[in-house]
């Protein structure tokens, strides 16, 4: 890992997105204390994480990205098991129940676990997570090889979590995740390229705010040099094969807009629309990445 550099408040969803092999899970290793980095600091609750005790340790939950769970145990059995581990009080009835709940595991709790669909063991392995009430949790890829359908799910248990004052660090390979979360941290080869609020790293991606503008006709390419020129405007794009849609980049999309309407209508070209743009953050990521490489 190389320039990273990572302040966490509590209370939030920390993204960490990046392909495999770029350094998401030795991230996390190194904030659980089971890696040492071999240069700058760690800290976890104030404290170098390798020297927690027992004590300190419970305050952390931790989801692996391989399963550790018993494949010949029962759902429930799995969760009795972990909640031994934990040393659980023996009167643990309400919080299996809780957080079976919470998965939406309860009416399989007695199926084998090697008997249940992969999306049902990684809610298992989420369940066995939060058993011991952690405040802050580590997850590692907790959707990768599920469905779509499951993944958004999972997402809002996430979003539960944080508005139930957890802090939730969670790397993901499916670059879409990251608009669920209030911080993204982007790695790529072992490097932290950026880290903010998922709409900073749009304006950074594209250099301003995206508008997407497309006209009744073909724009004319004198009227699109003019509109390059306009103050507020950062780049103009044209999209599309019939020459009918631009992509504009600006200052600030809610001022620029009727800006935008009136300097058209001046010139009498004819929007049928215009409106702020949301790329999807796989074009984000592709952008930042291929910005990083010729910085």
């Amino acid at each position: 890992m190389r320039e990273l550099d990572l302040d966490v408040p509590g209370s939030t969803i920390v993204g960490v997105v990046g392909p495999s092999g770029s350094g998401k899970t030795t991230t996390v290793r190194m904030l659980l204390g089971a890696e040492v980095p071999s240069a700058g600091e760690v800290l976890v609750f104030g404290q170098t994480p390798w020297t927690f005790d027992s004590a300190q340790r419970e305050r952390i939950g931790y989801m692996p990205q391989l399963s550790v769970l018993y494949p010949h145990l029962s759902v429930q059995e799995n969760l009795k098991f972990v909640a031994s581990v934990y040393g659980l009080p023996l009167r643990r009835r309400r919080r299996l129940a809780e957080v079976l709940d919470f998965v939406e595991l309860t009416e399989h709790r007695r199926k084998l676990l090697r008997q249940t669909s992969g999306g049902m063991q990684r809610r298992l392995a989420l369940a066995a997570t939060l058993l011991h009430e952690p405040e802050l949790l580590f997850m590692d890829e907790p959707t990768a090889g599920i469905g779509p359908i499951q993944r958004r799910k999972f997402w809002d248990h996430f979003q539960s979590l944080k508005e139930a004052g957890r802090t939730l660090v969670v790397t993901t390979q499916y670059v879409s995740e990251a608009s669920y979360c209030d911080l993204v941290a982007v790695l790529v080869d072992g490097r932290l390229i950026a880290f903010d609020p998922p709409d900073a790293l749009r304006q950074q991606a594209f250099g301003g705010e995206v508008v997407t503008l497309t006209g009744t006709d073909p724009f004319d390419p004198l009227l699109i040099r003019q509109l390059h020129e306009l103050e507020s405007v950062r780049t103009v794009t044209q999209e599309g094969d019939d020459g009918r849609s631009l992509r504009v980049v600006v200052d600030e999309a809610g001022r620029a807009i009727p800006r935008l309407q009136d300097w058209f209508t001046g010139r009498d070209a004819q929007l049928v629309s215009i409106s702020q743009d949301h790329p999807p953050f796989d074009e984000v990521f592709v952008r930042l990445v291929e910005q990083s490489s010729h910085a």
